[in-house]
């Protein structure tokens, strides 16, 4: 089989499997299971727990001990007999703990994915930067089929979806082990110390004002990140309750709606070089946080009938406010720190906004809802839930422009101020 067929099935896969659940483990919470909103909060929470030391420790294995293929394949095994459990959990605490272990399994196989996919592209001769962004687009091709497929199974609602990731999961941890061997490189290995491996090096870099300003907006962005993920689905499901809602597409698959956000974030990554050449890295950043007002605050007034137009806008809208800062926000740090320390910089960035800041904002947003905006009854006032996200983002994008100080240049970071690249050492 062709290397680059073998690796898009790979990517497709690979976010088939969350796909599958993220979405729509909202609408099995809430409408199925009727568990607290608070509780909640921390099943997404699990994700930036994992992601804050799994990536790291199994980076480890994989440079030191372990095929990256292997452990790859056994890390999504394992995952999938996790996602097997959980039909049978029957209480919010379980629930916790089974979530847990299976971003405790999964979170670190999205590094990973990448690392086998850069080495056998390598081994093969193939260009990374040419030939891998088409074998990635599938893992989002993948992503919106898995919630297509969930919706119109009739699963949204039922224990099933987590069957569905479970049969992906295994399906490609066998899979994994059919890919060419990407062996653990031993001496680039034992030149590194546990230090630097983990990436706790690079926290140095938060001595430098401007990076520590930078580090800080990605913690608070990053507790927005997952809120439309985690709550869209069960939002539009609640419309059920309005009778002339009830036959509507939008209440009846959800899913397929919300699958219009991951279709925008395909288009949005190709406009981001536009973007970033007019406007900077800066002004980018905060068009992204301008979008998360927007995405909630259409959540806010929309609705499956005349409003339709407003919910559609908002998952179109989801495409700039995911991509335009994570991708600009990983080119800052690129720009502004030496090679030496940029993959551990990268790691700090991701672990503020997929890590830290994903666990304050899943955690803090169960207990908000729940105890300002459920009644006695478990009805949520959604209208007042938006609004209060949207003027938390919109408190983050002015807090932005008036204390973010970034000039703006098209010249290489390298050429326009080479002094400016941080180190450890400067930092």
């Amino acid at each position: 089989m062709n290397t680059k067929l073998r690796l898009t099935i790979l990517s497709f896969l690979q976010f088939f499997i969350w796909g599958s659940w993220l979405i729509t483990i909202g609408a099995y919470w809430f409408q199925t299971k009727q568990w607290s909103g608070a509780q909640f909060g921390a099943i997404f929470s699990t994700m930036g727990i994992a992601s804050i030391f799994m990536p790291s420790l199994m980076g480890i294995v994989a440079d030191k001990w372990m095929n990256a293929e292997k452990l790859y394949g056994i890390l999504h095994i394992l995952g999938g007999l996790v996602l097997l459990t959980i039909p049978m959990v029957g209480n919010p605490t379980a629930m916790f703990w089974v979530m847990l272990l299976n971003m405790i399994f999964y979170m670190p196989t999205l590094s990973l994915s990448i690392a086998v996919s850069f080495s056998v592209l390598k081994t093969e001769g193939l260009d990374v930067v040419k030939d891998y962004p088409p074998i990635r687009v599938w893992g989002t091709i993948g992503f919106i089929v898995a919630l297509w497929t969930v919706s119109l199974l009739g699963f949204e609602k039922s224990a099933s979806q987590f069957y569905v990731a479970a049969g992906a999961a295994i399906l490609l941890g066998l899979y994994s082990f059919t890919l060419p061997k990407c062996p653990p490189s031993l001496q680039a290995a034992s030149s590194r110390s546990l230090f630097d491996i983990l990436g706790l090096k690079s926290f140095a870099l938060l001595r430098d004002r401007k990076m520590a300003t930078f580090f800080i907006f990605a913690l608070l962005l990053g507790a927005a990140l997952q809120l439309t993920n985690a709550y869209g689905d069960t939002f539009l499901h609640d419309f059920d309750k309005t009778p002339a809602y009830q036959d509507t597409l939008t209440v009846k698959h959800p899913a397929i709606i919300m699958s219009i956000s991951q279709i925008s974030e395909t288009l949005f990554i190709l406009a981001i070089p536009f973007f970033l050449r007019r406007f900077g890295i800066k002004q980018v950043m905060l068009f992204s946080m301008i979008a998360w007002v927007l995405r909630f605050g259409l959540f806010a007034y929309g609705n499956p009938g005349a409003g339709l137009w407003m919910i559609i806008l908002s998952c179109i809208v989801y495409g700039m406010a995911f991509d335009f800062f994570n991708i600009s926000g990983s080119l800052f740090v690129e720009t502004q720190t030496q090679p030496s320390i940029r993959a551990s910089a990268q790691g700090l960035f991701m672990m503020m906004t997929n890590g830290f800041g994903a666990v304050l904002g899943s955690s803090l947003s169960g207990i908000i809802i729940q105890h300002y905006f459920t009644d006695a009854t478990g009805a949520k006032d959604w209208h007042s839930i938006w609004l209060t996200f949207a003027g938390y983002s919109l408190a983050i994008a002015v807090l932005f422009a008036l204390i973010f100080k970034h000039k703006h240049t098209t010249q290489p970071a390298e050429e326009a101020h080479p002094e400016g690249l941080l180190s450890v050492e400067q930092a």
